[in-house]
Parts: C-alpha cells; sequence; structure tokens
C-alpha cells in the first residue's frame, strides 16, 4: 500500500473545496455563523445563572415613541432603572433622536424590528431623566448618547451604543460613560419572527475612578402589529464599585410603542 505525501492530501482537500458549488459553501458558512451565534447566546446564558450571593429582581418598562420626519424621533421612557449598580429608583423622562438616513443594507436586516432607528448607521440623542428613589433625594440626570449601527454576515446586526450620564443629586454632581455592544439576528419561526439578542455593557463610574460594572444580556424582541413591540431579558451585573462585591441578576420586560407623523411612503 502506497502512502500519500502531505503536499498531495492538501492539494486534494484544496481541490475539493474549490468545486463545491459556490450556493453550497454559502450555505454552509450560513450554518456556521448561526451555529457560532446561538453558542455565544448559551455562553451568556451560563454566564448569567445566579449564585447563592445573587439577588434575582424584576424590572418594568414603556417606552413611546414618535417620528416626525425621516431624521428626527422623540419617545418617553418610564422604567425601573437599577443600572450600574444603582439602588431601586424610577426613572422617568423624555429624549429626541438625531439620525442619518436609513441604510439599504441594514433595512434588510432589521425589516422586522420595529425600532426603525437601526435601519439608521449613526443615531445621536440627547434626554433628560428624573429620577425618585424611596429615602432620598431625587437626581437629576441629562443622557448623551451616540449609536452606530453596522451589518455583519449571515444577516447579524451590530450595535454600538456610547453614552455619557451627567448627574446631580443634592448639590453633587458624578458621571459616568457606559458603552454598549449589542449583536441581534431575526429568525423566522413559521410566519412570524422573533428576534433575539445577546449584549454587553460596562461602566466606568466617577465616583469610583474605575471600570466598576459589568452587565451581560441575553433577551428577544417579539413585534406585534405595526406599533406593538415586546421585549424580555436577563441581565446579570457585576458590581465592582464597593467592597465586597455584588453579583445581582434581573428579569426586564420592556413594552415598546411606535407612531409616527410621517407619510406611508416615507422612509
Amino acid at each position: 500500500m502506497s502512502l500519500q505525501s502531505p503536499k498531495r492530501r492538501r492539494s486534494r482537500l484544496r481541490f475539493r473545496f474549490s468545486s463545491t458549488p459556490a450556493p453550497h459553501r454559502r450555505l454552509r458558512l450560513q450554518c456556521i455563523l448561526h451555529q457560532t451565534f446561538a453558542g455565544w447566546i448559551a455562553f451568556v446564558c451560563f454566564a448569567c445563572l445566579p449564585a447563592h450571593s445573587q439577588d434575582t429582581q424584576f424590572l418594568p418598562e414603556v417606552d413611546a415613541y414618535l417620528r416626525f420626519n425621516p431624521k428626527v424621533r422623540v419617545y418617553i421612557q418610564a422604567k425601573d432603572d437599577r443600572a450600574g449598580g444603582d439602588p431601586q429608583q424610577f426613572t422617568f423622562g423624555p429624549s429626541i433622536q438625531f439620525n442619518l438616513k436609513p441604510l439599504v443594507k441594514l433595512r434588510r436586516i432589521s425589516a422586522y424590528d420595529l425600532d426603525d432607528s437601526k435601519s439608521r448607521t449613526l443615531v445621536a440623542e440627547t434626554g433628560y431623566r428624573i429620577i425618585t428613589a424611596p429615602n432620598t433625594p431625587d437626581t437629576n440626570r441629562a443622557e448623551e448618547a451616540l449609536t452606530s449601527h453596522l451589518p455583519l454576515v449571515a444577516g447579524i446586526l451590530l450595535s454600538d451604543r456610547n453614552r455619557a450620564d451627567l448627574q446631580w443629586q443634592n448639590g453633587v454632581f458624578t458621571w459616568r460613560y457606559r458603552n454598549r455592544l449589542t449583536l441581534q439576528r431575526t429568525l423566522p419561526v413559521f410566519s412570524y419572527h422573533l428576534i433575539p439578542y445577546v449584549a454587553a455593557e460596562p461602566f466606568y463610574e466617577s465616583q469610583y475612578s474605575k471600570w466598576s460594572t459589568t452587565e451581560l444580556y441575553v433577551g428577544c424582541l417579539f413585534p406585534v402589529g405595526k406599533h406593538v413591540q415586546f421585549e424580555s431579558y436577563y441581565e446579570h451585573e457585576n458590581n465592582t464599585g464597593k467592597h465586597p462585591n455584588k453579583q445581582n441578576n434581573f428579569v426586564g420586560v420592556v413594552l415598546y410603542l411606535y407612531f409616527s407623523r410621517e407619510k406611508s411612503s416615507a422612509p
């Protein structure tokens, strides 16, 4: 029996792959990418499993959006907010968004997501929040954010939000920077389309002068009709601002309402 040289085996492998039809190669690549995306979701799920020292809390939220024209949108937000290691508190306030024109490829990827800002490459946002909590003075917060969207392979959408929170409480000013990266992909289930996602968001807190909090998310968006969309998610928070470190787990449900003054033919 004759033995083949490694060079001959490599050349045969190259020939076998190059002889595979292009559609088959694309299908194989998409399958690999789908498995990778599902693997990241599973990783975040296991990373967020609760431990003895962790608390699990419920976070409800309602956001109502109104688009005035292709470049301007406003919304009102009301939620139970405990981001960045904050205590139990209620957050309420308006924001205004300015965005570029839609990108065709982004519009195609986010076609079933009712949040039309995801079809824009860049979205700038400014807003105000009044924050109330039991037995503490109210906090006034200015929120400044810049979000970019990038289409990836296999229909995956990457969102990168950079946000600064400028806060005044009882005459004391603090600030924090937070950067949230999100990967999402629309998945068809018969005639319905759900949108699972994974996200990570680290926080830099001025009061601690360090990166003090990291939040991991796994969730899903559920569009209902043309104006209503639900979101459910699981969040794991690791807070190292104070000693000892604290870990929290949250289950959140968000109701999104989308309205527009544009004509139906507008982008």
